[in-house]
């Protein structure tokens, strides 16, 4: 029922939320030294990660799929897997901001993060639909 409090709670909109005001920070604080280009890329890159976050606060579990078997083994490899892509986004949205604070070029990461979230993006479009 989409009345229930959980899925009214705050919370789960907590860390979507800090990431997105973090973004602003981190754009206001270049755009304030004059990169604003800098800022915007930065701001974009943290914005895609929160609506990212934001997207996944309601997912209890990955779907299994027949590509990972099936059973405990199945779920490992797939709670393996996803683990794996929070953290590599994580690590490129972070030395993505990390390099724009020190002044330093972004182009990599900037790249990095456009493909992660172009990744993820079709890859829900497409396990929306039945293939």
């Amino acid at each position: 029922m989409w009345i229930a409090p959980e899925r009214r709670s705050l919370s789960r909109w907590a860390v979507p939320g800090l990431v997105l005001a973090a973004g602003v920070v981190v754009g206001a604080v270049l755009a304030a030294d004059g990169r604003s280009g800098t800022a915007l890329v930065a701001l974009c890159a943290l914005a895609g990660y929160a609506l990212y976050l934001g997207y996944r606060r309601n997912e209890p579990a990955l779907p299994i799929s027949d590509g990972f078997g099936s059973g405990t083994r199945a779920r490992a490899h797939l709670r393996a897997a996803a683990t794996t892509g929070d953290v590599l986004t994580v690590a490129v949205v972070g030395g993505l901001v990390v390099q724009a604070l020190r002044g330093s070029d972004i182009t990599a990461y900037a790249w990095l993060a456009a493909v992660a979230g172009v990744t993820y993006l079709l890859a829900a479009l497409a396990g929306t639909r039945s293939l």
